[in-house]
């Protein structure tokens, strides 16, 4: 459905971003990879793409927070995925009026930006951690909405943003709400790579909370899934959930990371500074991916096992990208 359309992805040097260019490129899309604007001409995580690949893209270097730049940046695509976002929770506790710039008026000038253009398809990114800790599990889309952090207090802005545009200007958006991603390429603003970087490099890992319960869905699948979702016509003015439908503790999951590795009798260790004030913490996220799999078919295919070999053997190539005893915001 994508092949030779102009495809413009938002965020396109990130984690998330950069797989989905990947899937998007592997579609046959013509796709154009919005970066955030820096001094280096650094393109964040597209660098780790074939050469070949990132050959074929159109970049465009700006800021999400310049509605000027979006509106040329959205200017001719027929598909627009927005993923652009501040992400870290701590940090958000820091700067929050920077979030709300990012997350909330960037969302804003994306879909005016749309609306302008009339772009047949907007593709917006949630999160969620716009649920907050979980009233019932499996959670579906219409669980209530709790901002527990000033980051996810933004991203529910910037969801009811999504909203209202195609409630009052009918803009054909769809909001897909990933559940937790991971995979090669991720920060280390994720445990998951926190602990594997510590645990290649160290006899000790130093965490935060353990408890939290986390639906954990490898990047890959995630990417297939904005795409598959993105693209239903039947999913455009709702919100879709993607996740595997089944959770673990962020303890048992560094557990068996270091199984993985081999080093099972690497210490755990608790670090009071890394833990979210207790009202922030989100203490169980599951998610109910029926709505996903009844419209479109979409299914995760790599089980977490299979997802942290992959990211594994990927950190262990890249391990200088990172500075696993740096805790970062």
């Amino acid at each position: 459905m994508l092949r030779n359309k102009r495809v413009l992805v938002t965020g396109a040097g990130g984690f998330i971003g950069s797989h989905l260019v990947q899937a998007l490129l592997d579609e046959g899309s013509k796709v154009r990879a919005f970066v955030k604007y820096n001094g280096r001409g650094d393109l964040g995580m597209l660098s780790d793409l074939p050469a070949d690949a990132l050959a074929s893209l159109e970049i465009v270097s700006g800021d999400i927070c310049d509605p000027f730049f979006v509106q040329e940046a959205v200017a001719g695509c027929d598909c627009v995925f927005h993923l652009a976002a501040l992400i870290g929770i701590p940090y958000s506790y820091t700067a929050p009026s920077h979030y709300v710039r990012v997350n909330t008026e960037g969302t804003l000038n994306v879909l005016q930006a749309c609306r302008y253009e009339r772009t047949p398809r907007v593709v917006h990114t949630s999160t969620s951690e716009t649920y907050g800790t979980a009233q019932y599990v499996p959670i579906d889309e219409k669980h209530p909405l709790q901002g527990q952090s000033p980051y996810s207090a933004s991203k529910i802005a910037a969801d009811k943003m999504a909203e209202a545009y195609y409630r009052s200007f009918e803009l054909p958006v769809v909001t897909v709400r990933p559940f937790n991603t991971f995979g090669p390429r991720q920060s280390a603003r994720a445990f998951i790579p926190t602990a594997i970087t510590q645990a290649l490099t160290s006899n000790e890992i130093t965490m935060g909370s353990l408890d939290p319960v986390r639906d954990l869905m490898f990047v890959r699948d995630a990417a297939e899934g904005f795409i598959a979702v993105g693209l239903c016509d039947q999913a455009i003015g709702q919100v879709v959930n993607l996740g595997t439908g089944s959770g673990q503790p962020v303890g048992a999951v560094v557990r068996t990371i270091l199984r993985l590795l081999g080093k099972e009798n690497v210490s755990i260790r608790q670090d009071a500074t890394r833990v979210r004030p207790a009202k922030s913490e989100v203490m169980r996220l599951v998610s109910d991916n029926r709505k996903a799999r009844e419209l479109t078919g979409w299914q995760p295919r790599h089980t977490l096992e299979q997802g942290l070999e992959e990211t594994l053997e990927w950190m262990k190539k890249n391990i200088a990208l990172y500075r696993p005893h740096v805790y970062a915001l």
